[in-house]
């Protein structure tokens, strides 16, 4: 799944499901920084998809910032 931001490129995400649990890994396109999020199985893809992307924008203003 792919979700695009107007200002920056894409950010891919890659979802897991292991059990009662599920990894999300958000990959931003254009710097290839990457991180990942666990949840429960019973949250929705929307939430945990929000909770990775902005995990990821705070990960690269943190790295702009330095």
């Amino acid at each position: 799944m792919r979700q695009n931001r107007a200002d920056q490129g894409k950010i891919f995400l890659e979802f897991q499901v292991v059990g009662t649990s599920q990894k999300v890994s958000a990959i931003d396109e254009t710097t290839g920084i990457e991180v990942s999020v666990t949840g429960p199985v019973s949250a929705s893809r929307e939430q945990i998809s929000s909770i990775a992307v902005q995990k990821l924008q705070r990960k690269i203003e943190k790295i702009h910032s330095q």
